[in-house]
C-alpha cells in the first residue's frame, strides 16, 4: 500500500464533501486532515499496527489518517471524553469506519490492564488537557498501555505574519473559555522543550524529537464572536471583544500553521 500524500488526497480527502461553515472555507477539514497526515509521517506507523489515539475529537482529523496508515489489518482505538458530533459521519464518508473502534471515556483512566497497543498517539491534543496535572496523568497512561508513544503539538512560534495572525487569534481562546465556563481550555501552545519535559516527568524515555513546517493554511484558531459576546463580566467582555476584532482582521486575511513539535518515546 502506498502512503504518499497524493494517494491519501485521492483515496481519502476526495471523499469528504465540502462544508458550509462560514467564515471557514469549504475545504477547511481537508486541509486540517492533510496536516495530520503530514505530521504522522514522523511516527513509526506500519501496516497491521494496533494504535491508540487519545483525543480523537469531533472531526476525526488524525483518526482517519491513522486508520489509513495502519492498512486493512490494522486498528485504531479512538478515545475522547465528549467530542463526537461529526465523528461517525466523517469516518463513514472516508471509508475508514471499519478500521476504527471509538471509545467514550476519560483518558486519565484507560481500561486496559496491560500494553495492548503498538503505539499511542496524541496529535494536537495536549492543548485540550486543561492543566499540567491532567497532561501528566494522560501521558503516564499512554506509556502504561503502549510500547511507544507519539505526541505532536503546534509550537508558540511565528516565522511570518500569517503564522502570527494564527497565534494572535488562537491565544485568545484560553481566556475566552475561562471567562465563559470558569476553566481553561485550548491552552497556549507548549514549547518542544515542555513536551519533552512532560514525557520525561512521567517516566518516559525520549527516543527522538523534532519539528516540522506543515506549510498549510490553518483555520482552527477561529472562535465565533458570539462566544465573546456571551461573557458576563463586562470589563472582560469589552477587552476580549476589542482584542478579538483586531486579531480576526489579521486572521481572515490568511493564517498559516505554525511549526509543529513532535516527540517519540517509550517507558524508561
Amino acid at each position: 500500500m502506498l502512503f504518499d500524500e497524493e494517494t491519501f488526497k485521492r483515496e481519502i480527502l476526495s471523499r469528504i464533501p465540502p462544508r458550509d461553515e462560514s467564515p471557514l472555507p469549504p475545504n477547511w477539514l481537508h486541509t486540517e486532515m492533510l496536516e495530520r497526515f503530514r505530521v504522522l509521517q514522523f511516527a513509526p506507523i506500519r501496516e497491521g499496527m494496533n494504535i491508540l489515539e487519545i483525543g480523537c475529537g469531533a472531526h476525526a482529523l488524525a483518526t482517519v489518517p491513522l486508520a489509513y496508515l495502519v492498512g486493512k489489518t490494522g486498528r485504531v482505538v479512538a478515545v475522547d471524553k465528549s467530542r463526537w458530533r461529526f465523528f461517525e459521519e466523517i469516518t463513514t464518508a472516508t471509508g475508514m469506519k471499519h478500521r476504527i473502534i471509538p471509545l467514550k471515556l476519560d483518558a486519565r483512566e484507560l481500561p486496559f490492564p496491560f500494553k495492548a497497543f503498538d503505539l499511542a498517539v496524541l496529535v494536537h491534543g495536549v492543548r485540550s488537557l486543561k492543566n499540567e496535572e491532567i497532561m501528566l496523568k494522560v501521558i503516564s497512561e499512554m506509556l502504561r498501555v503502549s510500547e511507544r508513544i507519539f505526541i505532536a503539538e503546534s509550537l508558540p512560534i511565528a516565522n511570518n505574519e500569517r503564522q502570527r495572525a494564527h497565534l494572535e487569534l488562537y491565544n485568545l481562546r484560553e481566556e475566552i473559555f475561562e471567562a465563559l465556563f470558569g476553566e481553561k481550555d485550548d491552552l497556549h501552545y507548549p514549547t518542544l522543550e515542555k513536551l519533552r519535559e512532560l514525557v520525561e516527568t512521567t517516566g518516559g524515555k525520549v527516543i527522538e524529537s523534532g519539528t516540522f513546517k506543515p506549510s498549510l493554511p490553518h483555520y482552527l484558531a477561529y472562535i465565533p464572536r458570539e462566544y465573546v459576546e456571551g461573557i458576563k463580566d463586562e470589563k472582560k467582555r469589552v477587552d476580549l471583544l476589542r482584542r478579538w476584532d483586531a486579531a480576526y482582521e489579521k486572521w481572515k486575511s490568511g493564517a498559516e500553521h505554525p511549526p509543529v513539535g513532535w516527540v517519540l518515546a517509550e517507558k524508561e
